[in-house]
């Protein structure tokens, strides 16, 4: 019908996310071409991301990709891509646990599990980290249930509860929860904490780089002086833990913490790397609320020196997010509720690579 290339897609709602996700059959099998081709339907190298279906912002910037378990002990395989919005790059070190909860929903409907009584358990391999996640996602008579009264600050409305299960974070993507092997260094005169718990992260207090970490993340997002401070730290951190040169890459994710002031565990602020998250993303609750049980980190005092089992409530912009913290068969496990919904199905369409290298 056109000289588009022309791929079924399913647009959804996880968490506090939202992007399309694709079966992995239906995209390019060689990572140059499905990196175009997410590219151009995302529309990235624009602020807006107008000629794509991109929404303009990091949180609205993702993409999940869906296939059989390439492992035993999973159900589905979960690649996560974070498409820049500022250029045409695709990173993939990350997980997005906002977008991990419409997997199952997703693996449901697209035939790769079948739905068992009200609850439905699947067992998703995170393919960024090698991790394994549950998510038990509410199903009647063979369908999913999206509609329910459940709420998650971030979101409006109300929608069924998945509970996503985190069997054992440590570790994502350096192989330790404290690559630096210390739980405090100090770069650019900052306390700082390196931990890898469903993400690499580094943490510090907030009123240490001269803000009180309440500020509206719009205004911390425009704090240039911020920003530079933030990523001079994340890219020494990110050398510290292993990780080389970051400068390409969207972890380790700055975070600032502080003092809760509304009955929780303690405040934070999220970066995506240089942008505020509007809410928090589910990866890097679990990571900070790991960091809140880690003696010596510079969450612990501020949480109140926590020790497992815990339940741990952060505070972020939009509200809170609580993660239960449990210990099993000697691994800390993580579990917290979100909510997803299946928002359109049909076809994305992406400029062929051809006609893109033309273009550049």
């Amino acid at each position: 019908m056109n000289d588009l290339l022309k791929i079924p897609c399913v647009l959804m709602r996880g968490g506090t996310s939202r992007g399309p996700f694709f079966l992995a059959s239906d995209l390019p099998r060689e990572q140059g071409e499905r990196d175009a081709a997410l590219l151009s339907i995302m529309g990235s190298g624009h602020p807006l991301q107008i000629d794509g279906i991109g929404g303009g912002n990091p949180v609205t910037s993702k993409v999940a990709i869906i296939g059989p378990s390439t492992i035993n002990g999973a159900d589905v395989d979960y690649l996560f891509a974070q498409v820049r919005t500022d250029r045409q790059y695709v990173d993939y070190s990350p997980n997005c646990g906002n977008m991990l909860a419409a997997v199952g929903p997703f693996a449901i409907e697209a035939g790769l599990v079948a739905s068992h009584g009200r609850d439905t358990l699947v067992r998703i391999h995170n393919v960024n980290t090698g991790k394994l996640i549950e998510a038990k996602v509410p199903t009647r008579g063979g369908e999913v249930i999206y509609l329910g009264d459940a709420s998650i600050d971030g979101v409006p409305g109300l929608a069924a509860p998945i509970a996503l299960t985190f069997m054992d974070a440590a570790g994502a993507k350096t192989g330790k929860l404290l690559p630096t092997e210390r739980p405090i260094n100090v770069i650019d005169g900052v306390e700082t904490t390196a931990i890898d718990s469903a993400i690499p992260m580094v943490l510090m207090r907030a009123a240490d780089v001269g803000v009180t970490g309440y500020e509206d993340p719009q205004a911390l997002t425009d704090n240039s002086d911020l920003i530079e401070r933030m990523t001079r730290i994340r890219t020494q951190a990110g050398r510290l833990m292993g990780m080389g040169d970051v400068s390409d890459m969207v972890i380790p994710k700055p975070v600032l913490i502080g003092p809760a002031r509304k009955g929780g565990t303690l405040s934070v602020r999220y970066f995506m790397p240089y942008d505020c998250h509007p809410s928090l993303a589910t990866t890097g609750a679990v990571g900070i609320a790991t960091a809140a049980i880690t003696e010596g980190s510079v969450a612990y005092d501020v949480a109140g020196r926590l020790s497992v089992p815990a339940e741990v409530c952060i505070e972020h912009p939009a509200g809170r997010l609580d993660v239960q913290l449990e210990m099993r068969n000697g691994a800390i496990t993580a579990g917290l509720v979100r909510t997803a919904r299946r928002l359109f199905e049909g076809f994305a369409f992406a400029k062929p690579a051809a006609a893109i290298e033309d273009a550049a």
